[in-house]
């Protein structure tokens, strides 16, 4: 295995992991009342635009990278519903591909201003 290989990807199966095992908790509440949703929403996109930004970079494609992280979310959301106390959600998915979106975006954008 190459170490650009390993430099690039494992950064993006280590941070799919940590998506996967946070899906894997029956119940990620704060006890914050109406702004437990919030933050969750919020963390749902943060989490999700960070593994934007990793795998954009790890591609160097912005529309492959937006394809396989909303795959992605696809399957954490179809892997909630396995989860007793979780529960998978279209909106879900949606909050998730914003997330890679702006994590895509903020990656280009970035380098884009860096190379000029």
């Amino acid at each position: 295995m190459s170490s650009s290989f390993v430099r690039l990807w494992l950064p993006v199966f280590g941070w799919a992991a940590l998506i996967f095992a946070l899906s894997s908790v029956p119940d990620l509440g704060t006890g914050l009342g109406g702004w437990d949703l919030v933050l969750r929403k919020v963390a749902h996109t943060t989490e999700y635009a960070v593994l934007g930004t990793l795998l954009v970079r790890a591609t160097g494609r912005g529309g492959i990278a937006f394809a396989l992280g909303a795959l992605y979310a696809v399957s954490d959301e179809v892997h909630q519903t396995l989860v007793p106390g979780r529960m998978g959600a279209p909106l879900d998915v949606v909050i998730d591909t914003v997330g890679v979106a702006c994590g895509v975006v903020l990656y280009q954008t970035i380098r884009t201003r860096r190379l000029a």
